[in-house]
Formats: structure tokens, sequence, C-alpha cells
């Protein structure tokens, strides 16, 4: 059973954005400050990554835990109405991805998932902070690994 009426819902769904969502201005901006340059949701590239690093030629993308299907995280759990509505749509999103991802890796793109939940919450800094350590870290040193959760 739903809580919130039909209308209320509507207006909820309608706020919701696939660009330049918090997450992402957070470590876009955290990218920036330790000197990296990016491009931001360029949509000549497939499936328009979220952050592309043509120096590294990387493509980082910021999931949102609860749209992509974060298993094990708390900030992931499908709604009680409509379930097989939410199951589909999220399998759906998850399997999206997952093509996305080995196409990037096919044409020898080095590819990055960032969760939602690595980036924010309690301790935001803190743990923003170490995603960005991570991160610089697998561009610039571990070059043997071309795909990465963060």
């Amino acid at each position: 059973m739903d809580t919130v009426s039909r209308e209320q819902r509507s207006l909820n769904m309608s706020r919701i954005h696939s660009r330049d969502t918090k997450p992402e201005i957070f470590l876009r901006s955290a990218l920036h400050k330790a000197g990296f340059r990016f491009r931001k949701n360029d949509r000549r590239y497939l499936g328009t990554p979220d952050i592309f690093l043509p120096r590294y030629n990387a493509v980082l993308f910021i999931h949102g835990c609860f749209w992509h299907g974060h298993r094990g995280c708390k900030l992931f759990r499908l709604p009680k109405t409509n379930i097989s509505y939410w199951e589909e749509k999220i399998s759906g999103n998850i399997e999206r991805d997952r093509k996305i991802a080995a196409a990037y890796l096919d044409r020898c793109y080095r590819v990055a998932v960032v969760w939602e939940c690595s980036i924010t919450g309690k301790n935001r800094s803190k743990k923003l902070s170490e995603t960005i350590e991570k991160i610089s870290l697998w561009l610039e040193e571990d070059l043997s690994e071309n795909y990465r959760e963060f």
C-alpha cells in the first residue's frame, strides 16, 4: 500500500533528474580540486558517461544505489508497491549498465562505477576524499585494472 497520494508520488518522481545530481556534483568538484580535467555528460559517448577523462582514456559512472540495484547496500530496497514494475525497471538498468561497461572495455577504455553510498551520507567529506584518492591511484598507477567499482 502506498503511503502518499498518486499526485504526490508523481510530483516526487518528477523531481528526480538523471544528470547533475548531488553525488555527481560532489564527485566532480572533488576531482577538479584534485587536478583532474574531464568532460561531463558528453552525449557523443555511449551511455552518456557522467565523467569522461580523455587523458586517461577512462569513463566514470556515478550510480545511485536505488536506481542501479546496489545489492547489499542500505540505500537499495525495492518498494513494496508495484513490485513487478520495479523489479523489471531495476534489472533493466543493471543489464544496460553491464552492456555499456562491456562495450567500453571492448573499445579499450577504462571503466569505473562510483556508488552513491561511497560518497554521501555521514562523514561525506571523509568518504569523498578517500574515494578520490582511490580513483586517483586507479587512474595514474593501477593500469592493469580496466574495470573498478568504488
